[in-house]
């Protein structure tokens, strides 16, 4: 498949990209919480090491810090995987002060929403789901983000090449349509439409 057929697919498949995307950002992953949301924070986890890095009560709120000065007193060890902190966190709680015990069950239930949120649960998608929509959200936004661009570059020494190929490939609409909309005859098309197309594969493969 030549490249100026590949960018001919691209533009055909702009608007099932778009509807994708959209329905992509409106799935729910928890409540209250959209795919969109959650792609935009893909920075998190790159924050999250930087401030595991700093002292807790500079990013922890007064409560969260009364759980960890509990889960510090009353743990014996502070096992790696979640599951293994959530079976110590409530062996520990058989021995703690009615306080710490209080806040104990409150780490509790924190580690089990994390559980829920990676197994899946109440309708939600797990983990590794969410991940894969990320992954398909963020490949399509790049596709959509290369055509957009390419077809803006086009536009702005070239508009009407950029619009016979928004016209016939995004929209659909029939050669004579777009040659009448336009106001050129056949051949004329179909040499405006040869160039348009080597223009944006130049500018997708810069």
């Amino acid at each position: 498949m030549n490249a100026e057929q590949l960018v001919i697919d691209q533009l055909h498949a702009y608007k099932r990209l778009k509807a994708r995307k959209k329905q992509l950002e409106g799935t729910s992953v928890g409540p209250g919480m959209r795919l969109s949301a959650v792609s935009e924070d893909d920075h998190l986890q790159e924050l999250h090491r930087q401030l595991r890095k700093l002292p807790s009560y500079m990013y922890l709120d007064e409560q969260d810090q009364r759980i960890e000065a509990a889960a510090h007193a009353n743990l014996s060890k502070y096992p790696i995987g979640t599951k293994a902190q959530l079976k110590e966190v409530k062996k520990s709680r058989s021995t703690a002060s009615p306080a710490d015990e209080k806040l104990l069950r409150e780490l509790e239930k924190k580690i089990e929403k994390v559980l829920e949120a990676r197994e899946g649960s109440g309708g939600f998608e797990g983990y590794m789901g969410v991940i894969d929509k990320i992954s398909e959200l963020q490949d399509i936004e790049k596709q959509l983000q290369s055509i957009d661009q390419a077809l803006e570059a086009l536009e702005a020494y070239a508009p009407d090449y950029a619009r016979l190929l928004k016209l016939r490939f995004i929209e659909g609409k029939p050669t004579e349509f777009v040659a009448s909309e336009l106001g050129i005859v056949d051949r004329t098309f179909r040499r405006w439409k040869q160039k348009a197309l080597q223009e944006v594969v130049r500018f997708l493969s810069a």
